[in-house]
């Protein structure tokens, strides 16, 4: 359990680190994120972005599961 949430907290500051060059490449920007911009604010909500991230752990996961 405690490895667990050591890589857990190492995947974050990856993410962390890596955000920017996430940005670039269009993630969090992709077709079917919503994005709704009001006269006073802006509401956010990445879809699909949040399908593609969910599918690709999945993905990892399962291929480096232990057996």
């Amino acid at each position: 359990m405690q490895r667990l949430i050591i890589f857990i907290g190492l995947g974050i500051v990856a993410i962390g680190f890596l955000y920017p060059y996430l940005k670039q490449i269009g993630l969090g920007q992709l077709p079917g994120d919503f994005i709704l911009k009001g006269e006073n604010s802006t509401f956010y909500f990445p879809v699909v972005s949040c399908i593609s991230i969910s599918l690709l752990v999945s993905v990892l996961l399962n291929l480096f599961r232990p057996s």
